[in-house]
This record gives C-alpha cells, sequence and structure tokens, in this order.
C-alpha cells in the first residue's frame, strides 16, 4: 500500500512539473513580446529630407536626417551617406578635395575612370560617400552638404527641358562602442552581459563594407539603416537646345569665329612689332 502511494506521490509531482514547465513557457514569449512591442514602440522614425539649392548650372545637394526624440548613445555613432549620382550630373572630385581641405564637408568620390568633361550620353553613373555632420542647432540631427553640377545634354527635337531623377541616398551607421552587430559587452557582477544598442535594433537591417573615416583606409561594417524620406526622390529640370536651331547656331557661331580672327589679326599686324 505504502509503495502504491508513493507511486502516486510521484507521478503527481511529474505532472504538476510538467504543467508548470507548460505555463511558464507562453508566459515568458508573452514577457519577451511585450518586450519587443515597447522597445518598437519607442523606436521614432528616421526622416530624411533631400533638397538642391541654388540655381543654373552648379547646384548644392542638401542632406538631412533626424533621428527623433530621445536618441541614446547616438553622440557616439557616425553616419554615412552612400549617394549615387545619375549619369546627367556630375561630381568635381577637385572640388571635393578644395572642401575637405577648408573642412566644408567631408565627401570622396567612389568612381574611378571619372571623366567631368563628357557630356551626359558619354558617361555612366557614380557613387560619392558623404561623412555627414552632427547639426549644431539639433541634438538628433545629421546634415551633409554635395556640390553637382549638370553635364550636357543631346538636343531635343521639341521639348527644351530634361529630366534628372536623383535617387534617395543609403544611410549607413557605425557605433563606436558597438561590435559588427551593434552590440555592447561589459563585465557586472564578474558576468559578461551583452546588450543591443537601441539605435541599431531599431532600424539596422543589413551590414555594409566601407571605409571607417576618410583619413584612413581601414574598413568596418557600416549597419545599413531604414528610413522615411520626406519627399520622393528629387528631379531637376535641365535646359537643353533644340534640334531646330541647328543650322541657325552653326552659322552665327562660324561668323562669330571669323570676325574675331579677322580683329585679332589685324590687331597684330597693326601694332606688333616683327624683327627677322
Amino acid at each position: 500500500m505504502a509503495a502504491w502511494v508513493a507511486a502516486v506521490q510521484a507521478l503527481a509531482w511529474l505532472l504538476l512539473g510538467e504543467a508548470a514547465g507548460l505555463t511558464s513557457g507562453p508566459a515568458e514569449a508573452l514577457s519577451a513580446a511585450r518586450s519587443d512591442e515597447g522597445t518598437r514602440a519607442t523606436c521614432s522614425e528616421i526622416i530624411l529630407r533631400q533638397e538642391v539649392l541654388k540655381d543654373g548650372f552648379h547646384r548644392d545637394l542638401l542632406i538631412k536626417v533626424k533621428f527623433g526624440e530621445s536618441i541614446e548613445d547616438l553622440q557616439t555613432c557616425r553616419l554615412l551617406i552612400k549617394q549615387d549620382i545619375p549619369a546627367g550630373l556630375f561630381v568635381d572630385p577637385y572640388e571635393l578635395a578644395s572642401l575637405r581641405e577648408r573642412n566644408i564637408t567631408e565627401a570622396v568620390m567612389v568612381s574611378e575612370n571619372f571623366d567631368i568633361e563628357a557630356p551626359n550620353y558619354l558617361s555612366k553613373e557614380s557613387e560619392v560617400l558623404i561623412y555627414a555632420r552632427q547639426d549644431s542647432q539639433c541634438i538628433d540631427c545629421f546634415q551633409a552638404f554635395l556640390p553637382v553640377h549638370y553635364r550636357y545634354h543631346r538636343p531635343h527635337s521639341h521639348d527644351g527641358e530634361t529630366s534628372i531623377v536623383v535617387n534617395h541616398p543609403d544611410l549607413l551607421m557605425f557605433c563606436d562602442q558597438a561590435g559588427s552587430r551593434g552590440m555592447i559587452r561589459f563585465r557586472f557582477d564578474s558576468f559578461d552581459r551583452t546588450i543591443e544598442l537601441p539605435i541599431l535594433k531599431c532600424w539596422a537591417h543589413s551590414e555594409v563594407a566601407a571605409p571607417c573615416a576618410l583619413e584612413n583606409e581601414d574598413i568596418c561594417q557600416w549597419n545599413k539603416m531604414k528610413y522615411k524620406s520626406v519627399y520622393k526622390n528629387v528631379t531637376l529640370q535641365v535646359p537643353v537646345g533644340l534640334t531646330i536651331h541647328t543650322s541657325l547656331v552653326c552659322s552665327v557661331t562660324l561668323l562669330i569665329t571669323i570676325l574675331c580672327s579677322t580683329l585679332i589679326l589685324v590687331a597684330i599686324f597693326k601694332y606688333g612689332h616683327f624683327s627677322l
């Protein structure tokens, strides 16, 4: 009889333990889900604004990025903007070098064999890396500045303008205190614990290899960030010539060239001093 009682008690304890395990699993999962929902609820969107300043064939591309409120550890992070330049535009690498020397902007051309004199129809897309700077007037904002120039286009038969579309850039973030996956390690009560930066946990979705800074050639693993753009892709209108004006333009150009050459020759023979 005692053996039967002991067996029943053991079975009861076993069933009770399994029931406790089953009930604790969903509770832990629910707690984790609530924690993730809380983290997502505190994540404000990254807002990107892309603007083109000035008029004419020489423009300035201004990119502003706002991370929202209550962004912790942002001071330890850097933002890199990877901007594709369409064939209808070009960035002067010599101008970028001059701007870097004057500490106006930090940008570098990625594309090689780049011809700034080539017209639109003989050019290819290029790529520029811009190391954005924190805005002094906004604690959670970054901004980047890039001068761009129009290329010459083929004349059209009817419309005197053509469109150039500047696509949205890629936003890459690297945090000094973070590892390749945005993790921080520290010791607490002799235990190693790992936490994830809220910035990267909220918005990072892939990794991209890129130079750590302009000053060196070290490669870092940057986190590609998701964002929301205020505007659609920037569209620029470029004035182009009309094919019906080809004969007129060629004739006037030839006449002006002959006239100027004649005046130069007359001035040389009249005021020049020749000695044999």
